[in-house]
């Protein structure tokens, strides 16, 4: 995924500006712990609670943060109107997220995005970093992801992964078999949701509670948004 690690340094470089360098997090739609990961190396401090459906991603994260106190992970559906309820505290310094809230549509995110709201302490951020599409730039749009394509088509040639021969790999490794069928039980096939603009995420984020919500870092194709208790 190209400027990744950038992506992770502004989100973390804005955690630390707004609420310090020992926050409580929440890594909400957590995959394998990635933001977690980078989160702790940094910030020693932290402690962070991990949230996702997925089985066999799950498996990964616990197994990569066994012994490791700081971290708690939790099994919830954030379609589920009571999944705040695992959480094992009331509120957030920080709630992060990368390339995940894409899945959902705009109506389900809507709703996600009040619970958060409840969830960020006042002074507390929310940063979403994801595929975020403006409707109004066509052209711009067709042309960065025929690039973007392009780009991952060379990567496979060269022998990097996409997304179906890794979960492959995955399906026939005797740690994650059994999970991921549950995953495949549970998700079916990748499909993406809505993908609204950084405009909406922005204007949504505000009627949901937030106070200030603005982009605080963008690439061609995905942007990090900040908001603000």
């Amino acid at each position: 995924m190209p400027d990744r690690e950038e992506r992770f340094r502004v989100m973390l470089d804005m955690v630390e500006a707004c609420v310090g360098p020992a926050p409580r997090v929440l890594d909400l739609a957590c995959g394998t712990g990635s933001i977690t990961d980078r989160l702790l190396r940094r910030f020693p401090d932290a402690v962070s609670t991990g949230v996702d459906l997925d089985p066999a991603l799950l498996a990964i994260a616990r197994g990569t943060f066994a012994g490791d106190g700081r971290v708690t992970f939790v099994t919830a559906d954030l379609k589920d109107p009571h999944w705040v309820e695992a959480l094992p505290y009331d509120s957030y310094d920080a709630v992060l997220t990368a390339t995940a809230l894409h899945w959902l549509h705009s109506g389900p995110l809507t709703a996600l995005y009040g619970q958060v709201a409840g969830l960020v302490r006042d002074g507390g951020v929310f940063m979403n970093a994801d595929h975020m599409i403006d409707p109004a730039t066509p052209r711009i749009n067709a042309a960065e992801r025929a690039q973007r394509h392009r780009r991952m088509d060379r990567a496979k040639a060269q022998g990097t992964l996409d997304w179906a021969d890794w979960w492959e790999l995955a399906a026939a490794d005797p740690v994650l078999a059994e999970p991921t069928a549950r995953r495949y039980e549970i998700y079916g096939e990748h499909a993406d949701g809505d993908m609204p603009s950084a405009a909406w995420h922005a204007d949504t984020l505000r009627a949901a509670g937030l106070a200030e919500a603005r982009p605080v870092w963008a690439s061609p194709s995905d942007t990090l948004l900040l908001a603000l208790k």
